[in-house]
């Protein structure tokens, strides 16, 4: 019998045999075609990892048991006889996060390897302690000075072209971002309100830790060490998305001040709840609102929706309907961009949020007001935008601010950090327009112009009543320039503009579009200055001054008393900031 002949009948015998004792010759060849898994488990410096707890999941439907390994002394573990397919693996350790990788393919008669690396629970600590890695020169940011906006940005935030996207993700990826911002600050940004931050030195810090796949956590406390009024809070921003643009964004801040040595004390807690939701791909609904609540020995609450639906009408028109309460606020996060440095500043601009805090017949009223807006935009070029809007105001207690000796504690609400005092105004109604045009010129500056008729509190005939009966709304017409300005070499970054205003008044022109385009009455100066890079990160000294001449203020005789009525107070507020 021939050899090729011999072979196939010993495949037979073996094939009968297999079939008597109930072995498929298929399955026992599938058998023999496993694979197997190998890999490393390293933290962040590349150390090995014993004792890490290695879970092998198949992802295969029907397949439901789990196969558990250890790492060695050198981090490895090793996985033998697995079938061919897509698994999951899940590796833990006391000490780190829990580190998932999904769809790792295993071959049959393969070895596959994967490398996997924990991230220790106290990374962000770690990275705080890290030098910052040298970095080249700044790309343009026309948004270092962030907008003490309303909760609603208008139109201007509508990016203009898909590249612009695009490179700021690329400007991300190659520089390292400041997870965290140290404040050391005299001064304060709102002069008169006992519910902001108080005009005494003060230590502010911000802390931005990334939660989840894509969500971050911004926290921020905020300390003032004045003599007789110490005060301090707390605040924390949620983002589910991660980002201060779009997406949904929650927050809460708590603050506490003791009003003088033998005084109450203020608290307050304010709660925001924001949200984005696109209509097509021509329209943006921005929702949300607040609810602030304080006490002073009595508790004073309001709540405050807002709305703004934002629609590009075509490539160079867009138009926007607002409605949004008074005071419009400081912090905006629906209105930033999506950047640490402007999370971090969001973050800390949280304190001096609160809406005034005023005292009418004896109990504590919030300021408070309705602003309803539409706005046209029109592209011109590709640096000039201009914007003409239409809108009214109806404000139920306007907050004034001044100086007075001997005034009934009734109706003025002293403030013991500037020796001043807040009073209710009353109500005030009005229309008004807005016509303002922005202007980049070259590289490093940008002028914005802004011409606003609309209606403000103004002292007329006064009789033997209280101050608000003298008080009455009357038209005024304002123009204001303000400039933004960057040497490129030294990095000084400038902000200077004034704000003229045609008549006597006691309140704002138009405070919705100050705190849009950050056009403080009168003559106003901001200097940021970066310094020489030592210890722990990037240093920067800063400075900012509103009305500068003392302009604006008011003497009035009246039946409670001598007092001065100030529009906007001249302060100073400056220090170093540190971002790590």
């Amino acid at each position: 019998m021939k050899q090729g002949q011999l072979r196939i009948l010993g495949v037979l015998i073996m094939t009968a045999v297999g079939l008597s004792f109930g072995v498929d010759p298929a399955a026992a060849q599938a058998k023999l075609a496993l694979g197997s898994l190998s890999g490393v488990v390293r933290d962040t410096s590349g150390t090995p990892q014993l004792g890490a707890s290695v879970e092998l999941v198949s992802e295969t439907p029907g397949i439901l048991a789990a196969q558990g390994f250890l790492t060695n002394t050198r981090g490895i573990f090793t996985g033998q006889k697995l079938l061919p397919g897509l698994y999951t693996v899940r590796v833990t350790l006391a000490g780190y996060l829990p580190s998932l990788e999904k769809h790792v393919r295993i071959t049959a008669n393969l070895t596959t390897m994967v490398r996997i690396q924990l991230e220790s629970m106290f990374a962000s600590l770690e990275q705080l302690r890290r030098q910052p890695a040298s970095s080249g020169a700044e790309a343009e940011d026309w948004k270092w000075v962030l907008r003490s906006a309303s909760s609603m940005r208008p139109i201007l935030q509508w990016a203009d072209e898909p590249s612009v996207v695009v490179s700021a993700v690329r400007l991300e990826s190659n520089r390292p971002r400041p997870r965290a911002r140290l404040e050391i600050t005299q001064g304060a940004r709102r002069m008169g309100g006992v519910s902001n931050a108080v005009a005494a030195p003060g230590t502010s810090f911000a802390y931005d830790q990334k939660l989840g796949g894509s969500g971050r956590m911004l926290f921020a406390g905020q300390m003032s060490y004045g003599d007789e009024s110490p005060a301090g809070g707390i605040a924390a921003i949620w983002l589910p998305g991660g980002s201060l643009a779009g997406g949904p964004q929650t927050t809460i801040v708590l603050r506490e001040a003791k009003l003088g040595t033998e005084g109450p004390s203020f608290r307050g807690v304010r709660l925001d709840q924001g949200g984005m939701l696109a209509l097509g791909d021509r329209a943006i609904l921005r929702f949300g609102g607040e609810y602030v609540l304080v006490d002073v020995g009595a508790a004073a609450s309001s709540l405050r929706p807002r709305m703004e639906l934002d629609t590009r009408i075509s490539g160079d028109w867009r138009a926007a309907l607002v409605f949004a309460s008074q005071p419009s606020g400081v912090a905006s996060l629906e209105a930033g961009q999506d950047d640490h440095n402007d999370a971090l500043a969001a973050a800390l601009n949280q304190f001096d949020a609160f809406p005034a805090l005023l005292w009418r017949d004896g109990r504590p009223v919030l300021e408070h007001g309705w602003h309803e807006e539409l706005a046209v935009e029109r592209r011109m070029g590709p640096r000039n935008k201009l914007q003409i809007a239409a809108f009214h105001d109806d404000h139920s207690n306007v907050a004034l601010f001044g100086r007075g000796n001997d005034l009934p504690s009734a109706d003025y609400f002293q403030d013991f950090y500037s020796k001043g005092f807040a009073y209710d105004g009353g109500s005030s109604s009005s229309w008004g327009t807005r016509i303002a045009l922005r202007e980049k010129i070259g590289s490093d500056i940008e002028v914005t112009t802004i011409y606003a008729f609309a209606g403000a509190l103004a002292p007329q005939n006064f009789s033997d009543g209280i101050l608000r009966d003298s008080l009455r709304t009357a038209p005024r017409h304002s123009l204001g320039a303000n400039v933004l300005a960057r040497v490129p070499r030294a990095g000084t970054r400038v902000s200077a503009g004034y704000k003229w205003v045609n008549g006597t008044t006691v309140s704002r022109v138009d405070g919705y579009g100050e705190a849009l385009y950050q056009m403080n009455p009168y003559l106003h100066v901001g200097i940021r200055q970066p310094l020489p890079r030592f210890v722990l990160g990037r240093w920067e000294a800063n400075a900012e001054c509103d009305n500068l001449f003392a302009q604006g203020y008011v003497p009035l005789n009246t039946r409670d008393g001598q007092a001065v009525i100030v529009p906007a107070f001249r302060s100073f507020r400056g220090g170093l900031s540190l971002q790590f």
